[in-house]
């Protein structure tokens, strides 16, 4: 907030919004603040228009979307296909867990560019007959896919 004090000064002759404190002399020849509020404020501008297209990333945006694990159910002997879309630059972690919540193997840990992506993880025998987690970690965000192996 700005504010000055000046003397001998007639408010008619300021343009904007601005309000305006007057000191005057009292009994005595002491002074005292008339209208004891002081505010300014910038004055108002007709809004510039522009034909600029500019992408602003909001808290509210998501940053992992449309995560997608194919084929499922999976033979043990195919192979794992992973698609996500990243909407910023962030560090990517893709895990399976099994159904207690461990860790099996580690598909892929890395930074990545913002865009689609793709994993194609062969299985080989890995993983046992079972229901498996495929967790897929993009900065702060996680989404979790179920598997069944068969």
């Amino acid at each position: 907030m700005n504010f000055a004090f000046a003397a001998n000064v007639n408010p008619k002759h300021f343009k904007g919004d601005t309000t305006y404190l007057r000191v005057t002399k009292g009994k005595a020849g002491k002074s005292y603040l008339k209208n004891g509020l002081h505010l300014v404020l910038p004055p108002l501008k007709p809004a510039v228009t522009s034909s600029v297209k500019v992408s602003v990333s909001r808290p509210d945006d998501k940053l992992l979307n449309d995560v997608q694990v194919y084929p499922n159910p999976i033979k043990v002997t195919d192979e794992i296909n992973l698609k996500y879309t990243i909407s910023r630059n962030s560090n990517v972690t893709i895990k399976i867990m099994d159904v207690l919540g461990n860790d099996i193997t580690t598909l892929f840990s890395s930074r990545v560019d913002s865009g689609d992506h793709n994993i194609n993880y062969p299985i080989n025998n890995k993983l046992t007959r079972g229901f498996y987690f495929v967790r897929v970690v993009a900065g702060t965000e996680s989404v979790i896919k179920r598997i069944s192996v068969l």
